[in-house]
C-alpha cells in the first residue's frame, strides 16, 4: 500500500516512523494510566529530539531558518507521528508559513521563532459555546487607548495548560473579526473550567473568561477585518494533518488487529481463516487505501500551487473522508480484538476513544460536507 514519494519525502517519512516507534509508542501505556502524563525527563527528551529533527520548522520559510517542506512532506510526517496514541507526538510545537505572512517583524521575533527552537508554546482561543462548528465570534474586541479591550469567553482552548500564549479570535466594534496575540498570564485572563474528555491526554482543553483583558495594538496579526483569513489559512493546515493522522492510525490498527487474527488460535484454526474477519480486514485496507490517496493529492495539490478555493474543498474532502475512516477502521479493531479491544491497555480501546474527535474538531464532518457541497455548487465537478 506504497504511495509514490520521492527520495527527499521517503527520507522524512522514515525519520518521523523511527522516532515514534522508538521514542513515543513505548510510553503509550504509560500516558494512559497517568492521565496522560509521562516522566518529565522523557517529554523533555520528546520534545528536544523533535525540535532536532526539524519537525517544528517544516512550513517555516527559509529566509527564517526554517525547512520550507512542501505539504507532501509535511503529510508524510503527521501521518507516521498518527501511529501513537494519547496525543504524544504532540511533543513540539509547529510554526506555519501564514505566520510569516501576516506578523510583523517584531511579532515574528517574539512570538513565531520561538516556536521553531521550542522555547515557547501556543494554544487557540477560537472556538465559543454559541459557536459549535461554524465560524461565529461573540468575545468582543473594543478599541480603546493603545489597544484593545477583550471581553468573552473561548471554549476548548487545547493545550492551553502548557502553553503561554493565545491566538486569540474576537470581533471588532465594526462586526469584522480581528486576530491578536495574548500572553496567556495577562491580567482578566481566567480558567472558569477544565473539563475531562473521552481521550487520554497531557494536552487540555480549557474555557477561558476574558475580562476587560488588554491588548496592545502591536500584538494584533494583520489588518483589522483579516482575523477569519488567518483562522482559514491555520484551518486548512490542521485539517490536513488531521487527515494524515488518521491515515497513520488506521494503518496501525490494521496491522496489529491482522497480526492477532493471524495468531488467536479457535478449534484449531486462527480468527483469521475466519471470512467475516477477513472482510473487515479488506474494508479497512481498502478505505485505508481510499484515504492515503485522496491526503497524499491533495498535498500535491497544495505543492502544485492550486487554486486557493479548490485547495479548501480539498482539505475538507481529505479530513471528511480519512476521519470516518478511521472511525471504521477503529471500531472493526476492537471487534476484532474482541473482549481485549475493551482493555484501556490495548490501542484499539485507545483509539476507539481518540479519533472520535477526528469528526468534531477543526470542523465536524458536517461542515466539512457543505464546504464540499458550496464548492461543488459554486464551481461544478471539474472546478474543484
Amino acid at each position: 500500500m506504497d504511495i509514490s514519494l520521492n527520495e527527499k519525502a521517503r527520507g522524512w517519512q522514515e525519520a518521523a516512523r523511527k522516532f515514534t516507534q522508538e521514542e513515543l509508542i513505548p510510553w503509550e501505556i504509560e500516558a494512559e494510566f497517568s492521565a496522560g502524563e509521562i516522566p518529565a525527563e522523557e517529554s523533555k527528551k520528546h520534545h528536544q529530539m523533535a525540535v532536532e529533527l526539524g519537525f517544528s520548522k517544516m512550513d517555516v520559510p527559509l529566509a527564517y531558518g526554517g525547512l520550507a517542506l512542501g505539504m507532501t512532506v509535511q503529510v508524510a510526517v503527521w501521518e507516521q507521528l498518527g501511529r501513537v496514541t494519547n496525543a504524544l507526538c504532540w511533543c513540539f510545537s509547529e510554526a506555519q508559513q501564514w505566520m510569516f505572512e501576516a506578523c510583523s517583524e517584531a511579532q515574528i521575533e517574539k512570538f513565531i521563532i520561538p516556536l521553531i527552537d521550542g522555547s515557547r508554546k501556543e494554544c487557540y482561543a477560537i472556538t465559543e459555546a454559541e459557536a459549535g462548528s461554524n465560524e461565529t465570534v461573540n468575545t468582543s474586541a473594543t478599541e480603546c487607548d493603545g489597544g484593545y479591550l477583550i471581553n468573552g469567553d473561548k471554549w476548548y482552548v487545547t493545550s492551553a495548560n502548557l502553553a503561554d500564549y493565545f491566538f486569540l479570535q474576537a470581533k471588532l466594534d465594526n462586526g469584522e473579526h480581528a486576530l491578536f496575540f495574548l500572553d496567556i498570564d495577562s491580567p482578566g485572563v481566567e480558567v472558569i473550567a477544565n473539563p475531562l474528555f473521552s481521550h487520554t491526554y497531557a494536552a487540555h482543553h480549557p474555557t477561558y473568561r476574558f475580562t476587560n483583558v488588554f491588548i496592545a495594538k502591536e500584538n494584533r496579526i494583520g489588518e483589522e477585518g483579516d482575523g477569519m483569513q488567518y483562522t482559514r489559512s491555520w484551518f486548512r493546515h490542521e485539517r490536513m494533518m488531521i487527515a494524515a493522522r488518521c491515515c497513520g492510525a488506521a494503518a496501525r490498527l490494521i496491522e496489529e488487529a491482522s497480526e492477532f487474527a493471524l495468531n488467536r488460535n479457535i478449534d484449531g484454526e486462527t480468527l483469521a481463516d475466519k471470512q467475516v474477519i477477513q472482510m473487515m480486514l479488506a474494508d479497512s485496507a481498502t478505505e485505508l487505501w481510499a484515504a492515503r490517496l485522496m491526503t497524499f493529492e491533495a498535498a500535491e495539490a497544495h505543492d502544485r500551487g492550486d487554486d486557493l478555493k479548490q485547495l479548501h474543498a480539498r482539505c475538507s474532502m481529505a479530513k471528511l473522508y480519512a476521519s470516518e475512516m478511521a472511525n471504521r477502521v477503529a471500531d472493526r479493531a476492537v471487534q476484532i480484538f474482541g473482549g481485549r479491544g475493551y482493555m484501556r491497555e490495548n490501542l484499539a480501546e485507545r483509539y476507539y476513544r481518540e479519533l472520535r474527535v477526528d469528526r468534531i474538531w477543526e470542523g465536524t464532518s458536517e461542515i466539512q460536507r457543505l464546504i464540499i457541497a458550496n464548492s461543488l455548487l459554486k464551481r461544478g465537478l471539474s472546478g474543484m
